[in-house]
């Protein structure tokens, strides 16, 4: 492994990675806001900073992820006056949903998930800070961040204050000393969530939370940041301002990191545009577009705006299915030697700001290597691109290819389980790949379908079909195939006999 480059959206370039410890990396990831099921770009996120820390759990001997939960917010509190659910029970349910949610597209769970509420001691401490720093004021039972008291403000979105003002929507209030600072702590009536402070009972500002989270988890100073690319200003600009003002001297996060914004059918997502989709929306559909959801965002690069289609998840299903149906053909293999060259060949394109798309289109290119030594075919362009004078042996492809694709989070799925739609488990060839509760959430689904009474009925159906080409029946067993497609059910009939797949 070589080194690894970020693009680092302070520096507005890509910057070669140099970790304060080189011993342990920590992230930090900003996390949902839980008050309703998370929507196709909350997820973008989750998964583009899932694959960051799987690549750096290959690189470096500790990593630590902190990704938080926001269960203190005005939204939260909208929420429960118009539903008439307890807080409690919003934050509670939503926070079970996102879980399995992001389960099911294979993200492996944050090393930390710190919640807003458990860490409001923390949040009152570092206010007091800023306070004694001459970088916030009380005022009305209210706490504001000094805008002007930070020369760097503006510094991370590269705008100055006065045009950050222009182009935002800020409160006006007597209270503030200028129009651009921004709320530390706010006064809490008695039907609002509360908790005694300096300044009377009162709740905390957004930013802070975020601040005081990453302190409590990281310290002071840590390596990389992450969020999505709307977070940039006010979120992340406000969190520097406070951290950077409060621990005078650190330079807080050393890297940034912002994915780009996700569309549908090419328009940004909203209620109003009718094209509002969450990940359950997706997981409707079978347990199986999961995955594929994870795919589709991966094929284009986590900087870039991604636009989702309804076709392109089914692009993405049908590369899983090619996926699967290989690793199902591939004998073992031993690794290291070329497996583990192979492997090391696939990742690499990570190692460059993340390039998923280059690093999926070697995972193909291994996919082609295997199948033309196990099923036939032309291996030349994937070996010319792999760097090969030979063919790998029969599973040595799909041995690199497994390796490489746990980095990823794709394909970790039993093939078999994968290819006929049963309850999945999680292939033990792939290293850390799937939570146990994620398991046994989509399994439940897949029993749920009904999925498994119907394999007898199927196997029975391919061996008359089987009896009727035997006697020369064709045209019993073209009906029998058809019926079966109509059913989704596809054969697919080579040298070891007739295997199926569900389409």
């Amino acid at each position: 492994m070589t080194d690894l480059f970020i693009h680092d959206s302070a520096a507005r370039t890509t910057r070669r990675f140099e970790p304060i410890d080189p011993n342990h990396v920590r992230m930090y990831v900003c996390g949902p806001t839980v008050y309703d099921l998370a929507h196709l770009g909350n997820a973008r996120p989750v998964v583009v900073f899932d694959v960051l820390a799987r690549l750096l759990r290959r690189i470096y001997p500790r990593v630590t992820y902190v990704r938080n939960i926001t269960d203190v917010d005005d939204k939260i509190n909208a929420r429960s006056r118009e539903s008439g659910e307890p807080i409690g029970a919003i934050t509670a349910r939503t926070t079970e949903d996102f879980h399995r949610d992001m389960a099911a597209l294979g993200a492996l769970p944050p090393d930390v998930e710190p919640r807003a509420t458990q860490h409001i001691a923390e949040m009152i401490a570092l206010i007091e800070r800023l306070i004694a720093n001459g970088h916030a004021y009380a005022a009305d039972g209210h706490v504001l961040f000094s805008v002007p008291s930070f020369a760097d403000y503006g510094k991370l979105s590269g705008r100055s204050p006065d045009e950050l003002l222009a182009g935002a929507r800020v409160d006006v209030a007597p209270y503030k000393r200028d129009a651009g600072d921004f709320v530390l702590w706010k006064p809490s009536d008695d039907a609002t969530p509360g908790w005694d402070s300096p300044w009377g009972r009162g709740r905390p500002g957004w930013h802070i939370e975020c601040s005081a989270m990453s302190w409590k988890h990281l310290g002071e100073e840590f390596d990389i940041h992450g969020g999505g690319h709307d977070l940039i200003f006010p979120h992340h600009e406000n969190e520097v301002a406070q951290s950077v003002c409060a621990f005078p001297g650190h330079g807080f996060a050393h890297y940034w990191m912002h994915n780009g914004m996700l569309l549908v059918d090419g328009e940004k997502m909203s209620k109003s545009l009718g094209n509002f989709m969450t990940v359950r929306d997706i997981l409707d559909k079978g347990w199986r577009f999961g995955e594929a959801f994870r795919l589709l965002l991966l094929r284009t690069h986590y900087r870039q705006a991604l636009d989702f289609t309804m076709a392109g998840l089914e692009e993405a299903k049908a590369e899983l299915d090619d996926h699967y149906a290989m690793l199902s053909r591939a004998p073992a293999a031993p690794g290291g030697g070329i497996a583990s060259q192979l492997a090391d060949w696939a990742v690499a394109p990570l190692l460059d700001d993340l390039n998923t798309p280059l690093a999926l289109a070697r995972l193909r290119d291994l996919r082609t290597l295997e199948n033309a030594v196990t099923v036939g075919g032309s291996p030349a362009v994937a070996m010319e691109r792999a760097r090969l004078t030979v063919p790998p042996a029969p599973g040595v492809a799909a041995k690199a290819f497994r390796e490489a694709a746990g980095v990823l989070g794709v394909a970790a799925w039993n093939a078999d389980d994968w290819l006929k739609g049963r309850a999945p488990r999680a292939d033990a060839a792939v290293p850390g790949a799937m939570l146990s509760a994620q398991v046994s959430h989509l399994q439940g689904q897949a029993v749920a379908s009904g999925q498994h009474d119907e394999e007898a009925d199927i196997d029975a159906a391919i061996a008359a079909r089987l009896a009727a080409r035997k006697a020369k029946n064709w045209a019993e067993a073209d009906r029998i195939r058809d019926e079966l497609k109509a059913q989704g059910i596809v054969l697919e009939d080579g040298p070891a006999g007739t295997t199926w797949r569900r389409a």
